[in-house]
């Protein structure tokens, strides 16, 4: 889709991409994306996120189907190609569930309401949205009586000579008809006991477990074949289940907003006056952390310069406090530089952390994916940070939000890593040197679960050990393998 991505005369990037997807239709929104994502024209794991949540909506919003199965064939098949297009940003893939979650998640919910639904005959049918209120078996001779509904041989006992002339029960003391007072007053207290452990303070032979049946009672509707509740109806009593999964979706939009912020308001828990902070790359995310901690508590940071590959993005940031825009990416949110605000920040090469780690007191790592197993994927060199901590029984704490955190299985590490231009390493220049050398540039590094200490996340901290419960919360088993066909 060259033709849409030029259309606005700027380089090719996320901005560029949202205001062309608005334009075109929703197949060459799906094209331009794919194509963005192969040329590597979007890429991190925050504007892959975006990008991926913004056409989702688009898609669904464009659908006409009437069943949630259908619907979640179409997003898995959109999912599909994005992943195809890019399989290591691993956002793509983790929007694509989160989306399907979604989905999931709504049309249960629709399809239980019929169980939790009665129709009140004093509110002439209209559905409550509440447990109905089970009748209770307690006999009248125990002392919790007051508490409970009246028992069904009430009016046997209780009832007139005449039952075809008065139906009003007879009452023949000051106790019978204080205990017709307390049932009319507070039919909710009792409906809160009703098969409860009260339940057993029975006579022998009174029925248990199992409620009067009366001419009265209204049968319950039987639950919706599963698949086939419908997205929207005509009626106003059934939810629109579509606007229901477009606001999830715009909730999530607003948390890949708003999650940088939501890590930095823990930055005072974690760093304090007078320590040593070492990390590495540009994280947008560990500046706010920084900053935020910055103005209020003196400490020093040692940035890593992270070459060849983010060491200028890294200058930069420490200079100015954003990385430069160099056209292929969402501008930074401009930060005050730590320098600005009283903090020191020296800047190191790689070569030079081992020797340091002795005086550093924490270390704050970035992540570009959270595997399932608490281990992750790092900018190249964050591997020999975190060996260097573990020698020197040094912290190791990592900023990441949920939406990097992948459902994905480290099972052959090395077709996570991602290689770069080797001519950043060595310059095609140097011809002789070229030649005689094999030059490799990884991008990324995986640091395994058992050097990190903690997580901190936009719900909190966490240790390594309990991300697969995180997975579990928001990922469906189902929607794991979306490469496969069902």
């Amino acid at each position: 889709m060259p033709s849409a991505v030029n259309s606005f005369g700027a380089t090719p990037n996320l901005a560029t991409f949202l205001k062309a997807s608005k334009n075109n239709s929703i197949e060459s929104g799906i094209e331009l994306l794919v194509s963005l994502l192969q040329r590597r024209q979007i890429r991190n794991s925050r504007q892959c996120a975006l990008a991926t949540a913004h056409l989702l909506l688009r898609v669904i919003g464009a659908e006409r189907v009437r069943e949630v199965q259908v619907l979640i064939k179409r997003v898995r098949s959109v999912g599909r190609r994005l992943i195809s297009a890019q399989p290591r940003e691993m956002a793509v893939g983790n929007i694509v569930r989160r989306v399907l979650g979604i989905i999931r998640e709504v049309a249960e919910e629709a399809s239980a309401e019929p169980e939790s639904e009665v129709a009140s005959p004093s509110s002439g049918g209209i559905r409550e949205l509440h447990r109905p209120a089970l009748n209770s078996t307690i006999s009248s001779f125990s002392p919790l009586h007051q508490s409970s509904a009246l028992p069904a041989s009430f009016h046997s006992r209780f009832g007139s000579g005449d039952s075809s002339n008065d139906s009003t029960p007879l009452i023949q003391s000051f106790s019978d008809l204080s205990l017709v007072e307390q049932q009319q007053q507070r039919p909710a207290l009792a409906a809160a006991h009703a098969g409860s452990l009260f339940g057993l303070f029975q006579q022998p032979g009174s029925a248990r477990n199992t409620p009067p049946v009366t001419g009265t009672s209204t049968p319950m509707p039987s639950t919706p074949t599963k698949g086939k509740v419908a997205l929207n109806t005509s009626t106003s009593e059934t939810i629109d289940l579509k606007s229901e999964i477009l606001s999830s979706i715009r909730e999530l939009l607003d948390e890949l907003d708003v999650v940088d912020s939501q890590i930095a308001e823990s930055a005072l828990d974690h760093i304090h006056s007078g320590e040593v902070i070492l990390t590495n790359t540009s994280s947008q995310t560990v500046q706010r952390f920084l900053t935020a901690a910055a103005r209020k508590r003196k400490f020093t940071v040692v940035v890593a310069e992270t070459w060849p590959n983010d060491h200028q993005a890294t200058h930069s940031t420490i200079v100015n406090g954003s990385r430069p825009n160099d056209g292929t990416g969402e501008p930074d949110e401009p930060f005050k530089p730590l320098t600005a605000l009283g903090t020191t920040v020296i800047m190191i090469p790689d070569s030079a952390v081992f020797a340091l780690m002795s005086r550093i007191n924490k270390v704050i790592l970035a992540p570009h994916t959270v595997l399932a197993d608490g281990s992750l994927l790092a900018a190249s060199g964050s591997s020999t940070i975190a060996l260097a901590a573990r020698a020197h029984r040094v912290p190791v704490v990592v900023l990441s939000g949920i939406y990097k955190l992948s459902p994905v299985y480290p099972f052959d590490t090395a077709e996570l890593i991602e290689w770069g231009d080797p001519s950043k390493v060595i310059d095609y220049a140097d011809g002789e040197l070229v030649d005689s050398l094999t030059v490799s540039n990884p991008i990324f590094d995986h640091v395994g679960a058992d050097l990190i200490d903690l997580y901190i996340t936009n719900l909190g901290g966490h240790a390594p050990s309990y991300l697969y419960r995180i997975v579990a919360d928001h990922y469906r088993p189902e929607d794991v393998d979306l490469m496969s066909k069902a």
